[in-house]
């Protein structure tokens, strides 16, 4: 008779069950504030905000003009997309130059800026990125695009 007393009580249950419970939830609240602490998941570099005008003439050149936001070194700016180019592939730019609101380039086929697509300038259906990259190269980010359709 004890026998089946003792499979049908189940008193001790509801505590072992509570206090396994209380220490899950210890674990991933202590795991949480860790996280937080220690800044993890955090890339440590923010990515930098600026606005660009494009204006492009119908021809061969874009003008890309920094409108407002940060103040970014130009050699953390290169174009993408339909073209490969460098913000300091410019005369007036170099490494370590700021760009800032009012800087502009343009891109186009060498005549007036930077030569890009061998020469032909920008087409009227090309797409063009203003990409940043981190100063450690390990981030990036396309800031504004250009699609010429």
């Amino acid at each position: 008779m004890q026998l089946k007393q003792l499979l049908s009580d189940d008193e001790g249950v509801s505590p072992v069950i509570g206090v396994i419970l209380m220490v899950a939830i210890t674990v991933i609240l202590a795991a949480v504030i860790a996280a937080f602490v220690l800044g993890l998941g955090d890339s440590g570099q923010d990515t930098p905000q600026m606005s660009f005008d494009f204006d492009y003439d119908g021809s061969t050149a874009l003008t890309i003009t920094a409108e407002s936001g940060d103040t970014i070194d130009a050699g953390q700016l290169s174009f993408s997309g339909d073209v490969d180019a460098a913000w300091t592939d410019s005369s007036d730019f170099s490494s370590g130059d700021n760009v800032n609101a009012g800087s502009s380039v343009i891109l186009d086929d060498g005549s007036n800026g930077i030569n890009v697509n061998s020469g032909s300038g920008v087409g009227s259906d090309n797409t063009v990125n203003v990409v940043w990259e981190s100063p450690d190269g390990d981030d990036s980010s396309i800031l504004a695009t250009f699609n010429g359709n």
